[in-house]
């Protein structure tokens, strides 16, 4: 692999329409990280969760004009950045709701771009 993973996502087109983006708008919406381990976390599900608040916007805006596999993993790529100095318990949670978006998006791979930013996710 290259010094930057997102030259090994292999682009796809995604079907964007009113109900992808209905379900973007309800998981913004949703508590996250709500199965983060440990005693005070509070602070730590926060950053996470605004983290993945702002991904989400960004996909909101920015998903129907560029509605493509690459275009989305390199949003993923700028915030899975943000997130590389977290304890391994936070950057497997925030995976997980990564996942969840690919869900939405109907991506069924991040062709290593997860594993590359939270260590063998």
């Amino acid at each position: 692999m290259t010094d930057d993973p997102i030259s090994e996502v292999e682009d796809e087109a995604l079907t964007v329409d009113d109900n992808v983006v209905a379900d973007l708008v309800a998981f913004r919406k949703t508590s996250k990280l709500e199965y983060l381990p440990g005693e005070n976390i509070e602070a730590e599900r926060e950053r996470l969760s605004n983290i993945l608040n702002a991904l989400i916007d960004k996909l909101i805006a920015g998903v129907r004009a560029n509605p493509s596999k690459l275009w989305v993993l390199t949003q993923f790529q700028h915030s899975l950045e943000l997130v590389e100095g977290e304890d391994t318990e936070g950057r497997e949670h925030f995976g997980m709701e990564i996942e969840e978006i690919m869900d939405i998006l109907g991506i069924e791979s991040s062709d290593g771009l997860l594993s590359y930013y939270l260590g063998g996710f």
